[in-house]
């Protein structure tokens, strides 16, 4: 939620101002019951444009589905079982889908709500009529279609819950459809509230507080009002405060009159005064009674990064009307605003005005595309960069220079000072670098002069022109908004939108209320639900494994052998602590243990199907809910118990079964290194995928090893041909096919047409990098660097 905001609801004294003037705003009527039913109406309505004024948009719809859900939960309207569903989805592990057009995560979700009375034959009318139900789950907007059969005339929380299983990346748009059925259009309208509206609202106790985001300064709307009320600059009745270098004493001064004169201040980054905060909460405080009724404050401050990072004091923000300003999004909008940084002149100031146009627009579009690309998750960029308009700008300079003082276009170097050096600045990771790099090698180079260069699919670089003319050309060129603009797939965005869908979900789970003892029509009470969850895992859990015996077992420790120890080891740390953690909690919820926030913590994680923090310590990196992740650590510690039965290396590795797959990897390269008194540094590993699965082979190779459980995000593995392909749509992470590896000399690796692929273990990328995969492709790398194309352990 948002940083700044102290809680999701007003508290007493500014809700008391909302609650006065929502009362006045509420329609007559004859009848008390309609007058009550009105009061509701505009009360409700007041506090919702409250909160949701100060919340950035991401958050807007997680508040709003809160809203909606607590509502109808009151007013029984709603069955908390179907709810719940919506909200954890708690999808059967290991199922396998019996239709082509759902995956088995959503089957598992669908055989999960067939097992509910209300849902009984779901699975078996999705298998029977096929034919209609692709055609519904394929629909672009299937939240806008009526669903098949007598599916239709479910309630719109029914049809939430099959949808979440079979659409998951539409869910945004679902639910918002939801609160427009449930609470009226009025809850939706995506337009913020204009100024002057939450202007009326402010007062001398009330001043209206500024979130801040990069590109978007609010003083203009102050000024604008702050005019037609005849409050400027000029008229002296309004003063301008930029806090941060030493301006406490003035900012205090300038209150004090204002407060008395009935003037107007803007205070400017109170963030950057954090020891003058409580001096500014008491001042206002102070000048919050028997001031002149038209003085006003105005003040502007950034987020905290972290909630560990708010400094902004609660009185502030309790009593002021928050108002959040964003930047626009999209490439249409930021391409746009990219170019308002120059104008006309920009444009003439170059004597070699047709390279200097022409790189001018592709370093906008350039800077358009990495900012936004921040959108798409890990599969955007690894880690999200502060890239700004500063960067655009000296790039821009830099460029004037260089084509003032060079004869020729010094490509190379324009490419590295932009890409290394200006945005090459802020980014901390060497995938990343080398997207960045494969942008300005695609935008800037010599054919951008011949009229030859596409910056997107059907978006040519364009010719000569004024300024008036770029901004015309962006509006009647641009193809429409789509993941092809950033040179990503369709898929891309599906997979984002899902995403997206997944944390609201989870977010309105955990702001649920935590009555222990919700029993009542939702079957088992949330301490029965943990206490039979525990039973379940410490049931389930085998003993640790015995090193000592284990070590017995073999005369000599090759590098596998090594790697199978390590995996052991790690593997009893983890066990350990989920038995010891939960037997204790078992004790503290028979009243035998006092209960710790430690226990607190781990109940709350079981209930939320969450990963207990103190396990995910010890563990791998996981994104799967607690369901998923523990049938998950139920399959490594079988496949370890098969490979330490005997020390034989299995047939096919399962990749992703390792705590540290980099020490099964480096354990063939020291196998062979050893086998051909090879030195280990001048070795590399050889990646060839075979045209097999994990069930058509039978003994493992007589050197390196075959690995399975390899997917791909981005593109597609083709069997037939051997390469990479474009990716086909819905289908975001196809399995690999069995992958032969094996170490080589690394003077003998092939690297014509191949793609270095990085492997991650899971979707998060970033610091979960295990090694990197030369891939075959017909097809230029670049495409697939710019499509975001990687190897993933988990999905």
């Amino acid at each position: 939620m948002n940083p700044l905001q102290s809680s999701s609801c007003p508290p007493i004294q500014a809700f008391s101002v909302v609650f006065q003037k929502a009362v006045e705003r509420a329609s007559p009527d004859e009848s008390l019951k309609e007058r009550v039913l009105n009061l509701i109406d505009s009360i409700t309505f007041s506090v919702f444009q409250y909160t949701t004024r100060g919340l950035f948009e991401c958050d807007k719809l997680t508040y709003t589905a809160q809203v909606t859900f607590q509502i109808l939960l009151m007013n029984n309207e709603i069955n908390v079982v179907e709810l719940d569903f919506l909200l954890r989805y708690p999808a059967q592990p290991g199922v396998t889908s019996p239709v082509e057009f759902l995956s088995n995560h959503s089957w598992g979700g669908i055989k999960s709500l067939s097992s509910m009375e209300e849902f009984r034959n779901l699975d078996r009318d999705i298998e029977g009529s096929a034919k209609r139900w692709k055609k519904f789950v394929e629909s672009e907007c299937p939240e806008k279609e009526k669903f098949p059969q007598e599916w239709k005339s479910k309630s719109a929380l029914q049809r939430l819950c099959m949808l979440r299983a079979i659409r998951p990346d539409r869910m945004t748009y679902a639910v918002r459809d939801f609160v427009e059925e449930k609470l009226g259009s009025k809850y939706v309208v995506g337009r913020s509230l204009d100024f002057a509206t939450s202007f009326e609202e402010s007062g001398p106790a009330t001043p209206m507080f500024f979130i801040l985001s990069p590109g978007v300064d609010p003083l203009k709307d102050v000024e604008k009002q702050g005019k037609k009320l005849g409050y400027t600059f000029n008229n002296k009745n309004f003063h301008n405060v930029s806090l941060g270098q030493g301006q406490e004493v003035v900012a205090e001064q300038a209150l004090d009159m204002a407060a008395k004169e009935g003037h107007w201040v803007i205070l400017q980054n109170i963030h950057l005064v954090a020891k003058w905060l409580s001096s500014l909460e008491k001042k206002l405080e102070q000048h919050s009674e028997g001031s002149h009724e038209e003085f006003r404050v105005f003040i502007s401050a950034e987020p905290a990064p972290s909630p560990d990072g708010h400094i902004i004091p609660q009185g502030i923000l309790e009593n002021s009307i928050k108002i959040t300003n964003e930047p626009p999004t999209g490439m249409h909008a930021n391409l746009h605003k990219a170019l308002d940084n120059f104008n006309q002149d920009t444009l003439e100031m170059c004597a070699r005005e047709n390279e200097f146009k022409s790189i001018l627009f592709a370093l906008c579009y350039f800077h358009a595309v990495v900012a936004e690309r921040r959108k798409f998750g890990p599969q955007g960029w690894n880690r999200s960069y502060p890239f700004n308009t500063g960067d655009l700008t000296i790039s821009v300079n830099v460029l004037y220079n260089y084509l003032e003082a060079n004869s020729k276009v010094p490509y190379d170097d324009l490419r590295y000072l932009f890409g290394e050096i200006m945005y090459g600045g802020h980014i901390t990771d060497d995938w990343d670098r080398r997207l960045c790099k494969t942008y300005l090698e695609e935008f800037i180079k010599p054919e951008m002069l011949e009229g030859e260069l596409f910056l997107a699919p059907g978006f040519p670089l364009p010719g000569n022109m004024d300024y008036n003319g770029y901004h015309q050309y962006i509006d009647d060129a641009l193809p429409a908004e789509s993941p092809y603009l950033y040179g990503l797939h369709p898929n891309a965005e599906i997979g984002f939108l899902t995403q997206t869908s997944e944390k609201l979900f989870r977010t309105v789970l955990e702001m649920q209320p935590r009555d222990t003892n919700a029993g009542e029509g939702g079957g088992a009470t949330r301490e029965e639900k943990v206490k039979a969850l525990l039973d379940e895992i410490l049931e389930k859990l085998t003993d640790e494994f015995n090193i000592l015996e284990l070590m017995a077992k073999v005369e000599e420790r090759t590098p596998y052998i090594v790697v199978a120890f390590q995996e052991c080891e790690r593997m009893n740390i983890l066990t350990s602590e989920i038995k010891r953690s939960l037997k204790e909690l078992d004790l503290g919820l028979k009243g035998e243990l006092t209960m710790t926030s430690d226990m607190e913590n781990l109940q709350n994680a079981l209930f939320l199907d969450t990963v207990p923090e103190s396990w995910t310590r010890r563990a791998y990196p996981s994104m799967a809910g607690l369901a998923g992740w523990f049938a998950d650590l139920l399959s490594r510690i079988k496949e370890l118990e098969t490979w330490t039965g005997d020390f034989v290396l299995p047939s096919v590795v399962w990749l992703a079964g390792f705590f540290n797959p980099q020490s099964f990897l480096t354990a063939i390269m020291q196998s062979m290194a050893r086998k051909n008194e090879w030195p280990l540094d001048k070795m590399t590993l050889q990646c060839d995928v075979t045209k097999r699965n994990r069930e058509d082979l039978s003994s493992p190779p007589r050197e390196g090893a075959y690995v399975h459980g390899l997917f791909m995000e981005g593109a597609r593995w083709d069997m037939q041909t051997g390469m990479m392909m474009d990716a086909r749509l819905k289908d975001l992470t196809p399995a690999m096919p069995v992958i032969f590896i094996k170490a080589i000399p690394a003077d003998k690796q092939d690297t014509r047409s191949v793609y270095p692929c990085p492997v991650y273990k899971t979707r998060q990328r970033g610091p979960t990098y295990v090694w990197t995969f030369n891939l075959k492709t017909k097809e230029n790398p670049s495409k697939w660097v710019l499509a975001g194309v990687a190897l993933l352990l988990q999905i």
